[in-house]
């Protein structure tokens, strides 16, 4: 279990300082506060460590992100089955990482900051049963997202994929998201809950990092409306793109 109790000052500032810069990003950009903060911190410890850590952090985000933006019956009322589905795939992803070793989950994580970096070639691609089919592919896409996220942390590369094809407007598309996300830390809650990882220890320690994280959430909003969008998602694919890395050789030095 994780006891941040036991760790240094320099840890926890490295922690703190994680949370607020994937805060940041998610203000700025809507979306992307697992996708930042999991695979940076798991660069000093295993991903489902990682995890736990930022599991209350991650709910605050989701439910602020869920509740900005109006016009719900576009996006929450109507995309709701995506949560449900998102929920049943996270039981199953968290579920994983609980009985197995976590050290190749960073290959995973790797591979899917990769899936997301190509995200914007996905566009020349087309998936015609995705919007013929809606029940169906609200089923394939949100169970797979949720099996990513519940064993992971990251679902925004499969639910990308969703977006493109359903054409979603960006509102709508920063509210499923983080329904689904929320649905996602549901899943990991319970699961974790039921195996002994999370105690009220744990959920006591990190409500610090949450505060840290919705203060990171307000000032990204401030900041979206100042730092032109591409240059500020340049910056942000590219520390992903070295964190994937870093990734892969701490998997392959056994570090």
């Amino acid at each position: 279990m994780v006891d941040l109790g036991e760790m240094s000052f320099l840890i926890l500032a490295f922690f703190t300082s994680i949370i607020f810069f994937a805060g940041l990003v998610h203000g700025t950009l809507g979306l992307g506060f697992p996708m930042m903060a999991t695979p940076l911190l798991a660069l000093t410890v295993d991903v489902r460590s990682a995890i736990l850590i930022t599991l209350l952090p991650t709910v605050a985000v989701n439910i602020v992100s869920i509740l900005r933006g109006g016009q719900w019956r576009d996006s929450i009322g109507r995309y709701w089955p995506l949560g449900i589905y998102a929920l049943i795939g996270g039981i199953v992803g968290a579920s994983l990482i609980v009985i197995s070793d976590p050290a190749p989950f960073k290959l995973v994580l790797a591979a899917l900051i990769f899936l997301y970096l190509g995200s914007g070639w996905l566009g020349n691609f087309r998936i015609p049963w995705v919007a013929e089919r809606r029940s169906w592919s609200m089923m394939v896409f949100g169970g797979i997202a949720g099996v990513s996220a519940g064993s992971t942390n990251v679902m925004v590369p499969i639910l990308i994929v969703y977006a493109l094809e359903m054409g979603l407007r960006t509102t709508a598309m920063v509210q499923v998201f983080n329904m689904c996300f929320l649905a996602g830390k549901v899943a990991q809650i319970g699961v974790f809950t039921s195996a002994g990882l999370l105690d009220s220890r744990l959920m006591i320690s990190t409500t610090p990092l949450a505060g840290v994280a919705l203060t990171a959430l307000w000032i990204g909003m401030i900041l979206r409306r100042r730092i032109p969008g591409d240059v500020y998602r340049t910056i942000i694919k590219w520390v992903l793109f070295a964190v994937a890395l870093i990734l892969i050789g701490q998997y392959l030095y056994g570090s």
